[in-house]
């Protein structure tokens, strides 16, 4: 048995008419074909707008990563910021509490925005440096040596740059360095009755020839100015211009 025909003649006004035939089987089966098509159609234009919007929400998040990253690459700045801050705050607590009992700092600075001193009373040269010259311990990497090829005429106090340095009793500025091939930046300071103590190596000097300093002040700020392999104080104790072992008066803290 034969598969029916679909059969369809066209008759125009002007031409000889023309006759179009399809067997049923093939029109069930474009018929599925469209069937299948209208539905993809339809799912693609029922989930264009879910797509767009995820698309929408995919964008916005592309934005805040890269804010997030943004905000993260100035983490490290802001860690160095505050951890500089940390270290400022600590020193200016060192300035007024130099150990963890609470009991009052023996540093002295003048206060902000003033040059002059209160009156010395009972600190005025006492003619004796018995004062450690730093406000922390610091590590003693070379001791006085005498009647030696490696005479060494006093202490070498490993200590971090910048530092505080100060004065191991009161007294008067003598001599100031500032580019000594041996010492770099340096201090003198006579301390009356035969005393006379230095101070090398520093990276800064706060102190000016002739002037007073009170026992405990900040003269200097620890380096490795001049002859020096890394950063330390060298400090000595002259007695009538002899050397005298700082140790045997001063006490490392």
């Amino acid at each position: 048995m034969t598969d029916p025909v679909l059969r369809i003649i066209v008759v125009p006004a002007t031409k000889q008419s023309r006759t179009y035939e399809m067997s049923y089987r093939r029109l069930r089966l474009l018929r599925g074909l469209g069937v299948v098509l209208g539905t993809v159609v339809a799912f693609m234009i029922a989930t264009y707008g879910y797509m767009v919007s995820r698309h929408s929400h995919m964008l916005e998040l592309e934005t805040q990563v890269a804010l997030m990253r943004a905000e993260q690459e100035r983490i490290p700045a802001f860690l160095r910021r505050l951890s500089a801050v940390e270290r400022g705050y600590a020193d200016i607590r060192g300035l007024f509490d130099a150990d963890a009992s609470g009991a009052p700092s023996e540093l002295w600075l003048p206060p902000p925005g003033s040059l002059s001193r209160p009156p010395r009373g009972d600190e005025g040269r006492d003619g004796q440096p018995d004062s450690w010259p730093l406000t922390e311990p610091g590590f003693i990497t070379r001791r006085l040596l005498e009647d030696s090829e490696q005479a060494h005429p006093g202490l070498d106090i490993a200590i971090p740059t910048g530092s505080y340095i100060r004065a191991a009793g009161a007294g008067r500025v003598v001599e100031v360095g500032e580019a000594d091939s041996i010492f770099g930046k340096y201090v003198r300071i006579d301390h009356g009755n035969g005393y006379v103590t230095l101070y090398a190596h520093a990276s800064h000097t706060s102190v000016q020839l002739g002037e007073e300093v009170r026992k405990s002040e900040v003269i200097a700020l620890s380096g490795s100015t001049g002859e020096s392999t890394a950063p330390h104080l060298h400090f000595e104790i002259l007695l009538e211009g002899e050397t005298v072992d700082p140790l045997e008066l001063v006490r490392q803290p």
